[in-house]
């Protein structure tokens, strides 16, 4: 049976291209997808993105995650990283394996994104560039 992963995306990630592209490249949300998407394809696994500037919206996501039975979830909390207590919270209740990134080096940026509420659960924190594609395969 093939895997299910969900790509689920924080604040600003849809303005990826516009925002501060000397710190997260010129790469824009729709091409960061195609390339998730594309990848999948390639390791035949089932992949959904999705992307909230809103809180509550990420939680409930991720509790849908658990009642549709995802296997894995890839998760960018962008600014909700470092004080979402509720994010942390959604994730711990569901149970699934669970790869936390980040476009940009965030320990070597300033010391408030240094904190990450979310990374007490998950199995590993990857950053950079090709972070999506390295937490597919680390979940496959």
């Amino acid at each position: 049976m093939k895997k299910t992963i969900w790509v689920i995306n924080g604040p600003n990630i849809n303005m990826l291209g516009i925002r501060e592209p000397n710190i997260y490249g010129y790469r824009t949300y729709k091409n960061l997808i195609k390339e998730i998407k594309k990848h999948a394809k390639e390791k035949n696994v089932k992949v959904k993105c999705f992307q909230s500037n809103y809180e509550g919206e990420l939680v409930s996501i991720i509790q849908k995650a658990y009642f549709k039975k995802i296997d894995g979830i890839v998760i960018n909390p962008a600014a909700y990283t470092h004080y979402s207590v509720a994010i942390l919270d959604a994730l711990k209740a569901t149970n699934i394996d669970t790869i936390e990134v980040h476009i940009s080096d965030v320990n070597n940026r300033e010391d408030f994104r240094k904190i990450s509420f979310v990374r007490s659960y998950v199995k590993e924190c990857i950053t950079g560039p090709n972070c999506y594609i390295e937490a597919i395969d680390k979940l496959l």
